[in-house]
């Protein structure tokens, strides 16, 4: 394929490994254009070079924000150029990118920086910044995307969750006045790919943790990083070209924030194609399995399965005693350890597969009491064919009904209720589960999706031509290449 993998600098000495972490420089990954690919398509846009911003790999979409942005990669790529410059933990991560060599012209990767702890806490407590948008200065990607877009010239900018959203911002970023390569002025269109109204989840993490005695350092936090987040969630997508939201509940949220903040939904979805009912799998979970699949370090799974199994479980093993209830996914802390000491419980760790899991489900449950954009998860379990039981919460931003695509249920006791009800009920779950599928073929695949990415794209580089003077994005070419007056190094 002529393809080439290159190392921009060699790998550090131990000694430079005090300043950053990873002996990870920059790894550069090009693909020549195959035969056609630089030709005109046959759509309603013009081809479109697209550089993609980052904090990991997208590849493999084990995750929320990774298998957003994979799909979206994967379903422009036919019709764009996709360019991709990522922060990694590893070299191995870039060489297990697999397909994302297929869709991207570059892949370029740079070392995570780290904070020490102390430094986060001093952070967290005195910084005027939100603790997002701390967890990821690098001078090094500064750099890079300085060099991208001062030697190339991009249609489109995306910039994927609020932890890279400093990298289009100047002032706001880390705290200096530098102004940015305007989109006014001949500079790319910025999109800012906002995962959650992220204020809105923690206030939410704050109103949830707050009744709870032994969750008051998290409730504190949460309450820090609400004020902060609100303040510079506003600031980003006032700054940005467009922004765009999961949901139409984050759409009316985020527009709140300030004026003139253009807001675009572009749900989440799914690979209908991937999710396929009609699959089988060799894992038996049981006669009466519930599973939860999600990434358990994230601090709503956490309250959810804590929730489910301390309140939810005992209700419902009083009318099925053989029940079990699969937690599925990586990263558990130590606090979920002991729910697995229930024989009703399992903990699976890291899956290389959720899929098996989910169609192995007599019940798929989203107890999920914080959090804020749409649940990927709960795509998943629909295109799956499963019988669904959702709190309210878990299920906001899509447009579903209780009965007909899912069911939903607030408290312990109406949440044990329907689980036993649908455990019971074969015909029930699948009818259910048929209802589910219809909706996300018909609203929810990403095939669907993307081209009103495109269309977003298309429209506001039109605009932007007819705008005069817009405060900045990220870089004037006018001015030197420095970028951000940040006084903390990266640390281990």
């Amino acid at each position: 394929m002529g393809r080439t993998l290159r190392y921009a600098a060699s790998l550090r000495s131990a000694a430079t490994q005090d300043a950053e972490m990873t002996p990870l420089r920059k790894l550069f990954f090009h693909r020549p254009l195959q035969h056609g690919e630089g030709d005109p398509v046959t759509t309603n846009h013009r081809r479109k070079k697209i550089l993609f911003l980052t904090s990991q790999l997208p590849y493999p979409p084990h995750q929320g924000g990774a298998i957003r942005t994979y799909n979206m990669i994967v379903n422009l790529a036919p019709r764009h150029e996709i360019h991709l410059l990522s922060f990694v933990n590893s070299p191995s991560d870039l060489m297990r990118a697999g397909p994302l060599h297929q869709y991207c012209q570059t892949i370029q990767a740079l070392p995570v920086p780290r904070r020490s702890s102390l430094k986060r806490l001093l952070t967290t407590l005195f910084s005027p910044l939100p603790d997002m948008a701390l967890r990821l200065p690098s001078a090094e990607f500064r750099r890079a995307l300085a060099a991208r877009l001062e030697g190339e010239r991009f249609d489109v900018v995306q910039v994927e969750s609020i932890e890279m959203a400093p990298y289009a911002m100047g002032d706001a970023g880390w705290g200096t006045d530098h102004r940015p390569f305007d989109s006014a002025q001949g500079g790319p269109l910025w999109v800012f790919d906002d995962y959650n109204a992220e204020y809105v989840l923690q206030q939410r993490a704050f109103e949830t943790d707050v009744r709870h005695p032994r969750r008051w350092i998290g409730a504190f936090y949460s309450f820090i990083q609400w004020q902060k987040l609100r303040r510079y969630e506003a600031a980003v997508c006032q700054r940005v070209d467009r922004v765009i939201a999961v949901s139409e509940a984050d759409k009316e949220i985020l527009q709140k924030l300030g004026p003139g903040v253009g807001v675009t939904v572009i749900p989440n979805g799914v690979d209908t194609r991937a999710y396929d009912p009609g699959q089988t799998y060799s894992l038996v979970l049981g006669p009466h399995p519930i599973v939860f699949t999600g990434k358990m370090d994230f601090r709503p799974n956490i309250d959810a399965v804590l929730w489910f199994c301390h309140q939810v479980l005992p209700l419902i093993k009083t009318q099925v005693p053989d029940v079990h209830f699969y937690i599925v996914g990586q990263k558990p802390p130590p606090r979920l350890r002991p729910l697995a000491e229930d024989p009703a419980v399992t903990l699976t760790g890291y899956v290389d597969d959720v899929r098996p899991y989910i169609a192995g489900a007599g019940v798929y449950a989203v107890p999920l009491r914080i959090g804020g954009g749409t649940r990927l998860k709960i795509m998943e379990a629909m295109a799956l064919g499963k019988a669904i039981v959702s709190t309210s919460l878990g299920c906001e931003g899509y447009p579903v009904t209780s009965g007909r695509e899912l069911v939903i249920a607030d408290t312990p006791q109406e949440f044990a209720r329907c689980v036993v009800e649908l455990l019971g009920d074969a015909q029930r779950r699948e009818e259910l589960g048929h209802a589910g599928r219809r909706f996300v073929e018909e609203r929810y695949d990403w095939r669907a999706i993307v081209p009103r990415l495109e269309r977003v794209y298309e429209s506001e580089s039109q605009a932007v031509l007819s705008r005069t003077q817009k405060p900045g994005i990220l870089y004037n070419k006018t001015e030197p290449a420095v970028f951000i007056n940040y006084s903390h190094k990266d640390e281990e």
